[in-house]
């Protein structure tokens, strides 16, 4: 199976470069540093880094308090990032600059994996969430460095398409020395797909660890004053294709109850910044945006926030808050964000990525789903209308946040242990 696979991988070789060329076309930075995802890239020279992979913006952002937490215990160890999209490199990039070494994960070719640990030669990998290559976990194995999947998550419909490859996969997650799952239910799908019971801990959620960024609550409070405190705003983050009409049609309803109302747009991919911004503007809307006005006025009925990494003032700044990647079969977005800031959630009926997150705020009263695209519009005029409720809300958010945080500290006791080993 092993061999199958890795023939069909270099038989799609040439649709990844097409592939590559068309998102190229859209954003340029899929353009650059191609050559790093064949495994060639200038050897940085270190010898026993810690390596972390986080596919994207998410991921990184999951990885944040695990990184920093690696370099405060371990300081003169070299540590390596690896993402797969641009945004998730700029992201690294915005968190850590020059004080981690940043290159693209290879394609799962055995050339370009053995190539990259060649040059990074690490002490030890750890795989955020959910990425089971099959050739890395192999030559990993076979060069004797452990390999760790943390804050791992499987939902269910990841689950049912590993399924034609279960063998191999079973075969590949045989060679992690551990699984820091996030629930008992990550736990359960993981042995399901073929883990060792014993490989597997439930560690929690480490996004729950999340540090809120110095000044964004202030920063916020700076917004809100800035375009007064009275005005209702809402915001709509990480929005999907066919999910930003449907935004704009609850705006239209709020605006019929409340003239003055602010939606602030975050749409979740750079690409679509413009795109967006041209549909706002085509609706009728009066519209602003981050990278040419940097705040709204008065006047300005749409707030399109077109830049990575600068949610967190824009939550804080916010009374409710919509999460996108939940009215369309995207799975959802990360809901703690705001929740840490006592900001009340409001999401769709596609959920299964942030799963157990979301169950345990609508459970706790911290969140609200809605059903369909339709009923938007009449619950965020209602929770504007209604301070206790988005008081009650958003405490109980900011409560459930509080109380599941520790993951950080737990992987790293593992850590600790592996590379005692």
């Amino acid at each position: 199976m092993r061999y199958l696979y890795t023939f069909a991988m270099f038989l799609v070789t040439p649709l990844l470069v097409l592939r590559l060329l068309a998102r190229g076309l859209r954003s340029r930075p899929y353009h650059r540093r191609w050559p790093e995802r064949f495994g060639f890239f200038e050897a940085p020279g270190f010898r026993g880094s810690l390596w972390v992979h986080a596919v994207s913006v998410g991921e990184v952002n999951a990885a944040e308090p695990l990184i920093k937490a690696l370099r405060r215990d371990y300081p003169n160890a070299p540590l390596v990032i690896t993402t797969v999209t641009p945004t998730g490199t700029a992201r690294v990039h915005q968190l850590f600059g020059d004080s981690v070494f940043h290159v693209y994960l290879p394609y799962d070719l055995p050339f370009a994996v053995s190539g990259f640990l060649r040059r990074i030669r690490p002490r030890l990998a750890l795989i955020v969430e959910t990425e089971i290559w099959p050739n890395l976990y192999f030559a990993c194995r076979r060069r004797g460095i452990p390999l760790m999947i943390v804050n791992a998550r499987l939902s269910e419909r990841s689950l049912r398409g590993y399924k034609p490859l279960r063998s191999l996969l079973r075969s590949a997650l045989r060679c992690a020395r551990l699984i820091a799952a996030q629930s008992r239910t990550d736990a359960a799908r993981y042995r399901l797909l073929g883990a060792d019971p014993q490989q597997i801990v439930v560690t929690g959620n480490m996004k729950f660890d999340m540090p809120i960024p110095d000044g964004a609550v202030a920063a916020g409070a700076a917004i809100r004053e800035h375009w007064g405190l009275r005005r209702p705003v809402w915001i709509a983050a990480s929005t999907h294709e066919g999910e930003e009409l449907a935004v704009l049609e609850a705006h239209l309803q709020v605006l019929k109850r409340l003239p003055d109302a602010l939606l602030l747009l975050a749409p979740r991919h750079p690409e679509r910044f413009r795109v967006v911004e041209n549909s706002v503007r085509s609706l009728g809307f009066s519209v602003a945006t981050h990278s040419a006005d940097r705040l709204p006025l008065s006047t300005h009925q749409v707030f399109v926030i077109d830049a990575m990494g600068q949610l967190m003032p824009f939550f804080a700044a916010s009374e409710v808050a919509f999460v996108g990647g939940s009215l369309v079969p995207i799975g959802g977005h990360n809901v703690l964000e705001p929740a840490a800031l006592s900001i009340p959630v409001l999401v769709g009926p596609h959920t299964f990525n942030f799963e157990e997150i979301t169950l345990s705020l609508i459970q706790q009263g911290g969140a609200e789903r809605v059903p369909d695209a339709a009923r938007l519009g009449p619950v965020t005029l209602q929770l504007l209308l209604d301070p206790l409720r988005r008081e009650n809300m958003g405490r109980a958010a900011q409560q459930v946040f509080e109380r599941e945080r520790g993951a950080v500290q737990r992987v790293m006791q593992l850590i600790d242990t592996l590379l005692q080993e």
